[in-house]
């Protein structure tokens, strides 16, 4: 799964607050062992026919349940099964029933078998039932914002602009909410699937489709067969109106499902799929190991992917057209993760939560392994760092064991340790044993535990067997330990004895020990040692040199997960940019000098070289630091930056160009950010209005609709808030909804920003757009299992419905014939009431 926040703003706000909620995983509470799930079954078979209420949005279902004992005697069949209504549940001979006794109370149905059960000694058990989704009290999370395990979307077609569909969610375990089963990781049975829905939707479940028969009243059965075992959580449906985009990976369909408005751009958004396919396979050298692929949209979905075997599904925020793909496809990171998943969490599932990195952490380093193999080691190296910062920035994960037989709620797993950190780790632990032992390894781990379940015990045995090192020490501290290096470091020169002694602090409570990569510069030239940290407090190291190094840069290689100070100059970090052939140096140096430039030469040196890097990230990074206003900067840098705006390859550059640009609120750029307005780049047309709203505000209501911001990406919509909200620009209001919807979080980490979402909300509240006040009570009802209990959160939130509510009954008072806006008040009072009953 890849987990989205919506509120990451807010969240990150909270949780760097004075009053921060973000806590130790167990204060407050009592330390708990959560162990893996005793297996006193062994489920073999599920057999299912289904179809659905959509009025009362709810599915009619019949379950064959085949199982035997696990191991020991039993005379009973536990299943999970919540909110359901269960009708009938039988023993199943070869199509003949005979009635058994039932207990079903707290989502659990307790079966009585005819008799004991031995081992291997198989039965199965029919069930017939009714699902009832919006019955189900199990709460969501962070990672995963609800858990009713089936969606009905619009299902009485009441909104004209959202389709019909159904899907389902598993992932933890919430696939018991519309099947009874044992819904635990440790489980795999084999599935069938009959879903009879009308003629005019389309289906997609795992497996095979062997059938699609036509039945009276406009209706269809779809009959899909999953012969390989997976676990429950793993089982899909989904049902609407798509159109499905052909492709395959050697004989094996590869399959596009997406709204029909976005099937001319299936194959940009998904395209790459076969080759990853390829990639993967490869890497591993274990093909991929199931009968299809395909991946499906979905609206209102609550997370941000989940890797359904052979039947992704996406949040429909991968549903992207010309103006965004040409930037960047935003959800290409996505797509490997949950690709990865089918070898990492699909063929060999976590046992239970608490071993939730064998799944996510690899599916995390996916993004890694995709980037470097199709657009190099730099490319990747920034999906590198950008999932750092994300760890980093959360201060309770450094808490946390990536192993966590501790935790609270098994949805606190979906987090920046079992994604980020441990996706960091599994980069470390890559270059610590070499690409061959390490890529074998994992080869291993796959055939040695294949359709069944690992732990990172398991992963390690593997990697020890092909390699022959002892990785006790390693897994004990990254994977069953907590925390980081936290490093300082110092520089002694001895010039009689030519040497310099390099001082390495670990400045927290635990120590680590590691390799490290030190890099010293003389004459400008960097020299390689290649040292091991003790984990102790203080090591030094003294290498043999000419002169006084002019620059040392520790975890030069940027291997490292570490939190490092460092003290340099503004001229070493000029020749640490210029010399240095690693991304994550070059990126620190350009980094430092965007936050220097008018205080000293250097910085503005650094910046004025970096604008010419290879990676197009290093170049936007110097652009952002540039204030072309300064007369000596303009000297530096102007004639490049012009020609940046128009000319450079990437599209995101030019956007940051023309920012730039505008600055300088010369008016002889405008009929250059007049061209910016047709780009087809959504980022370039953003970037242009921002710059005319500077020079020449009078302008830009005539060009905003040019732009179309449905799904655009958050900071372009950052970027053009407060010019949408000054010149109220109707069209781009629903776009603006959800930013709107948090501007007093906003306002703890940007309070610029936060007033022009406060004024957008105020706006959105003060009108009658009902999309826009949907949008944005929509994102506020999302966002309930991202806070779970934390009263300051639920309160603020509260306020903020109830302060849109009182702005929406004086837009009814002034117009009471209005046929939309009760519906918005409903919205709102509704919302109220979700978080009144959480």
């Amino acid at each position: 799964m890849k987990k989205i926040l919506i509120a990451a703003l807010f969240l990150g706000a909270l949780m760097t607050s004075e009053n921060s909620f973000a806590q130790t995983e167990t204060s407050g509470r009592t330390e708990v062992y959560r162990a893996t799930h005793t297996k006193t079954t062994e489920l073999k078979h599920t057999k299912l026919k289904v179809n659905f209420d959509f009025q009362k949005e709810q599915m009619n279902g019949e379950a064959w349940i085949s199982a035997s004992p696990y191991f020991y005697p039993s005379d009973s069949l536990v299943l999970d099964a919540k909110a359901m209504l269960i009708h009938e549940v039988s023993l199943d001979k070869n199509g003949a029933k005979s009635a058994l006794k039932y207990d079903y109370k707290n989502d659990m149905l307790r079966i009585s078998l005819d008799k004991t059960y031995n081992r291997n000694q198989d039965y199965t058990v029919y069930i017939k039932y009714t699902a009832r989704p919006n019955e189900v009290t199990q709460k969501g999370s962070a990672a995963i914002m609800d858990a009713k395990g089936l969606y009905f979307i619009n299902a009485q077609g009441k909104d004209p602009d959202k389709p019909t569909q159904i899907w389902t969610q598993g992932e933890t375990e919430a696939s018991s909410a519309w099947f009874p089963t044992i819904d635990k990781p440790n489980q795999k049975t084999t599935q069938e699937i009959y879903m009879t829905v009308p003629d005019k939707y389309i289906t997609l479940s795992n497996g095979e489709l062997k059938s699609s028969t036509k039945e009276s009243g406009g209706m269809r059965t779809d009959y899909w067969v999953m012969n390989k075992k997976h676990a429950p959580y793993l089982f899909f449906m989904g049902v609407g109106d798509y159109a499905v985009v052909k492709d395959k990976w050697r004989n094996i369909p590869v399959d596009y499902y997406v709204e029909k408005e976005y099937e001319p751009y299936a194959k940009q958004i998904f395209g790459n799929t076969p080759e990853m396919i390829e990639f993967f396979s490869k890497l591993l050298k274990y093909d991929y190991p199931w009968n299809k692929y395909a991946q499906i949209t979905a609206r209102d979905y609550v997370s941000g992917a989940m890797e359904n075997t052979t039947a992704t599904l996406h949040s429909d925020m991968a549903q992207q057209k010309p103006g965004d793909l040409i930037d960047e496809n935003r959800w290409e990171d996505v797509i490997s993760h949950e690709l990865f998943h089918h070898w990492f969490g699909d063929l060999v599932t976590t046992e239970s939560w608490s071993n939730l990195t064998v799944n996510e952490s690899f599916a995390n380093y996916s993004e890694y392994l995709w980037n470097e193999y199709k657009y190099g080691k730099d490319f990747a190296d920034y999906t590198l760092m950008k999932t750092r910062e994300g760890y980093f920035r959360d201060p309770s994960n450094i808490s946390k064991d990536l192993v966590r037989f501790n935790y609270h709620s098994k949805e606190d797993m979906f987090d920046g340790v079992s994604y980020n950190k441990g996706g960091n780790i599994l980069h470390m632990l890559r270059n610590y044993l070499g690409d061959d032992a390490f890529f074998t390894g994992l080869n291993d781990y796959l055939k040695t535990n294949e359709y069944g379940t690992g732990e990172a015990q398991q992963l390690r045995l593997s990697l020890e067997k092909i390699s022959g090192k002892d990785l006790n020490w390693f897994f004990n501290q990254w994977f069953y330990g907590s925390g980081h290096p936290k490093l300082s470091y110092t520089t002694t020169y001895e010039p009689v004895k030519k040497t310099v002694t390099v001082s390495i602090n670990q400045n927290q409570s635990q120590y680590f020990q590691f390799p490290l990569a030190i890099d010293v510069y003389e004459n400008g030239k960097p020299t390689r040692k290649n040292v091991w940290v003790s984990a102790k407090s203080r090591n030094e190291f003294s290498f043999p040199v000419s002169k006084n190094p002019d620059l040392v840069n520790i975890d030069a290689d940027g291997l490292l997960l570490a939190e490092i100070t460092d003290n340099k100059t503004a001229d070493q970090y000029f020749t640490q940019y210029s010399n240095s052939k690693e991304f994550l140096s070059r990126y620190k140096a350009v980094e430092n000098a965007a936050e220097n430039s008018t205080k000293n030469a250097a910085s503005l040196k650094t910046l004025v070289a970096a604008i010419k890097d290879q990676n197009f990230r290093i170049r936007m990074k110097a652009l952002s630091g540039f204030d072309l206003s300064k007369t000596d900067q303009q000297k530096a840098a102007l004639a490049e930056v012009e020609k940046m705006a128009s000319n450079d390859p990437k599209t995101l550059v030019q956007s940051s160009a023309i920012t730039a640009l505008a600055k300088t609120k010369d008016k002889k750029y405008l009929p250059l950010f007049e061209k910016g307005m047709s780009s087809v780049s959504n980022s370039v047309k953003g970037a242009s209005l921002g710059a005319i709203a500077a020079i020449d505000p009078s302008r830009v209501s005539a060009l905003a609709d040019k732009i179309d911001l449905e799904g655009a990406n958050d900071e372009l919509i950052a970027q053009l808030l407060p010019t949408i909200v000054k010149n109220k620009i109707e069209k781009q209001m629903p776009a603006i909804a959800s930013t709107a919807a948090f501007y007093p979080f906003i306002k703890f980490q940007n309070p610029e920003l936060g007033a022009s979402a406060e004024d957008a909300f105020n706006w959105i509240m003060s009108s009658d757009n009902l999309k826009a006040t949907s949008n944005l009570t929509k994102v506020l009802t999302q966002v309930k299992g991202q806070i779970g209990q934390n009263p300051q959160a639920k309160m603020m939130i509260v306020q903020i419905l109830k302060d849109g509510l009182a702005k929406k009954m004086r837009v009814l008072k002034a117009n009471p014939s209005s046929a939309t806006i009760n519906q918005q008040i409903d919205l709102i009072n509704k919302a109220i009431v979700e978080y009144s009953a959480h």
